[in-house]
């Protein structure tokens, strides 16, 4: 039988001197490049060694050098500047003293999300090419043949960084795509697979569009997706993936889209691997969408579901890996299944719900239960 792959989302825990190095310069405070990329150059190292460790066959960069997986645009892009509003998302402002208890234990991760006030552009990729280097060099080093990188979405940029420039929405989000297009062609023509991180397709509906009905954000949804696809043209699919998400966080998440509601949006990108949320309580029963739509699945498209979830320091048992990730199997074969994770350990850099040395846990007992499915 087909072995099946692992992999996971992308971010990992950073080390404290690579936050200090991110926040300096976030704040506009003096530090040595020179020391900044050497200290990169280490940490992609030691987190692809730990990657391998765990037994994990596809792996990234862990996002070392981003400040979160989709404001790094600020510092690549011009025409960002200021500040966006922050929307809580529904869900935490449904259980208010909830929202407080987090917010006052400083589970709400602070930085800077600027409004789009001029027009976007590209600063050029020598940051990007620095980040591919990296994960190169540390693939070389430590014996690891694949490797993905992850770049935002022109709609969780439009998500994040709200737009306070372009005539209307779909005109910012045809510039984003213009815009992020090189940065998706740059990672490809390296050799390494393509992540597109695309919360905006299920977390936006809770947070930005709770005003909407279920109806018309499917609409926003497909508009955010055909700008994406924009973007991608020419890239092949094989060297794509793409990831929703209904927020990376510990909460009630009763306000969700489903799944079944997504589907259709999901299976029109232009990406051969579809990375998205199993594990959690709130959307562990959503396999069955995908049995039930079983005829409505390409047949290139690869399923990459969450085994492990990454909001609780839980080790899941790989007993229980297994059994997520063969429901699956079954479905679609062996050989269209690559284990993930729910979504990213880092999410934003200095902040995770999960303890560094236990995501590495978590990913081992991935792997091992990945190797259990027969």
């Amino acid at each position: 039988m087909t072995r099946v792959l692992t992999t996971h989302v992308g971010s990992l825990p950073r080390t404290q001197e690579v936050v200090d190095f991110i926040f300096a310069r976030e704040r506009g405070e003096a530090h040595d490049a020179d020391a900044f990329d050497a200290c990169m150059t280490r940490a992609v190292s030691d987190t692809v060694r730990k990657q391998k460790e765990a037994g994990i066959d596809i792996v990234s960069d862990g996002e070392t050098s981003k400040i979160s997986y989709a404001t790094y645009v600020k510092d690549r892009y011009t025409g960002f500047d200021g500040d966006s509003p922050r929307n809580a998302p529904a869900d935490l402002k449904a259980f208010p003293s909830f929202l407080k208890r987090i917010a006052d234990e400083g589970g709400t991760p602070q930085y800077a999300r600027p409004m789009c006030v001029g027009e976007v552009k590209s600063k050029g990729q020598d940051a990007l090419r620095k980040d591919i280097d990296n994960l190169k060099a540390a693939m070389d080093e430590h014996g690891v043949e694949r490797g993905f990188m992850n770049a935002a979405s022109p709609g969780v940029i439009s998500l994040f960084l709200q737009n306070d420039h372009y005539p209307t929405r779909d005109a910012y989000l045809a510039a984003l795509a213009d815009a992020m297009a090189e940065e998706y062609r740059t990672i490809v023509d390296a050799g390494l697979d393509l992540q597109l991180d695309c919360p905006d397709l299920a977390l936006s509906r809770h947070m930005l569009f709770t005003d909407l009905s279920d109806e018309a954000f499917v609409k926003v949804a497909a508009a955010h997706v055909e700008a994406l696809n924009h973007a991608l043209d020419g890239i092949p699919e094989e060297k794509v993936r793409i990831h929703i998400c209904w927020g990376n966080y510990e909460g009630p998440h009763v306000c969700d889209i489903p799944m079944s509601r997504m589907f259709d949006t999901l299976m029109s990108a232009r990406a051969r691997y579809v990375l998205f949320e199993t594990s959690n309580p709130r959307h562990g029963h959503e396999w069955s969408v995908f049995r039930d739509r079983k005829a409505d699945i390409p047949e290139d498209k690869v399923l990459v579901p969450g085994v492990v979830d990454t909001t609780t320091n839980f080790v899941e048992h790989p007993d229980l890996v297994a059994q997520r990730i063969a429901r699956f199997v079954d479905i679609v074969g062996a050989d269209r299944v690559i284990a993930g994770s729910d979504c990213g350990f880092g999410t934003f850099a200095g902040y995770g719900a999960v303890d560094p040395d236990i995501a590495y846990a978590k990913l081992a007992a991935m792997a091992e239960g990945a190797a259990r499915v027969a």
